[in-house]
Formats: C-alpha cells, structure tokens, sequence
C-alpha cells in the first residue's frame, strides 16, 4: 500500500503588508517629536550688490568677549566664570546701569513712549566657543544670553507700563526693543590653539 504524502498547508499572507503598513502608521502618529529645538535667531538682510564690505571697528569697552573652551569652561572677559554667573555679568555689561567707564558707552537717543533715553546701542556680546566644547553647555550658555536681554526688558515694561513684555502691544515691546537691542555675535568655532 501506498501512503499519501501529506502536504503541509500553506499560511495566507497576502494580508502581512496590510499589517506591516498600519503599524508603521501607528507607530509614526503615537511618536512624539522634538522639533522645538534650536536658538530662535533672526539672521541679518543679506548685503545690496552695490554695497562696499566695511569693517566695522568696535571699542574694547563696547564688546563683551565670553569664551567657551573644549573643557566646558567658561572665560567672560579675563575672569573664568560659571554659566549661572552669565546672565547677571550680560545685564550689567548691557545696561551699564552707572555709566561706569569699563562697560558700553551711552548715547541718548529718543524713543516712543519714553521720551530721551540714555542706552548702550553699541553693545555687542561676543560669543566664541572651541569646537570640542559641548553642546548642551553652549545652549546653556546662549538661554543665559537671552534670558538677560529678556529680563531687563520684563523690568523695563513693568516699571514703565505694568505688565510683562510679552503682554504688551507691538508699538510699546518695539520701544523696549529700541532701549535693549539684542546684539549676540557669534564667532565660528575653533580647535584649541588655532588662530
């Protein structure tokens, strides 16, 4: 006699893309995104094609160097600082509140809501850091930044209007805007030891 071989039934995968195509789906909607990183910076017009390049010569007393080197550490002019110290060192240097020698020059300029205003238009805060520096210290060192410039505005618009900057109306934070202009350069990154 003699035996049947038995056939081994086949599995239906006609319906296995289906599948694999609706995970994908789900997995890409249940996934949260970061995409809220980043320095919110808005980059300067680009220059006319009739227009000569000129350097621009700061004063010493009008730039406020800070260096991060490859090793995290922090140099705010001469002085070796930490990042919580940046943010009271940039509001001082900013609104050189006594008129001392050493910090920016001020100039009296007219402004809307204010009347003449003595203000350090010339400032310029200088960021450089070494390429080896990490990241997460240089965000933290450019939140201290704009933390500066954003809470001697908030003092500003409460002593003169009462309320915080970001409440006020176009006009009124573009006038604060005219007393603290927010001026952060920043240096390309180097290796330790280049020039």
């Amino acid at each position: 006699m003699a035996r049947k071989k038995r056939e081994v039934p086949e599995v239906n995968s006609s319906s296995t893309a289906d599948i694999a195509f609706l995970l994908l789906i789900f997995f890409l909607i249940t996934t949260s995104m970061d995409t809220d990183r980043g320095l919110a910076r808005q980059l300067p017009p680009p220059p006319e094609e009739n227009q000569q390049k000129d350097d621009i010569e700061i004063k010493e007393r009008n730039m406020l160097p800070i260096f991060l080197n490859l090793y995290d550490q922090l140099m705010c002019g001469d002085d070796v600082i930490t990042v919580d110290e940046v943010r009271e060192r940039a509001k001082e240097f900013i609104a050189n509140p006594n008129d001392e020698e050493n910090l920016p020059e001020k100039f009296a300029i007219d402004v809307e809501f204010f009347g003449n205003v003595m203000v350090t238009k010339n400032h310029v805060i200088s960021l450089r850091c070494d390429r080896g520096s990490s990241y997460s210290v240089y965000l933290a060192v450019q939140n201290e930044l704009v933390a500066a410039y954003n809470e001697l505005r908030n003092e500003l618009a409460m002593s003169q209007f009462g309320r915080e900057y970001k409440e006020l109306g176009e006009d009124e934070q573009k006038a604060i805007r005219e007393i603290y202009p927010q001026k952060i350069s920043e240096a390309q990154p180097k290796k330790y030891g280049e020039k």
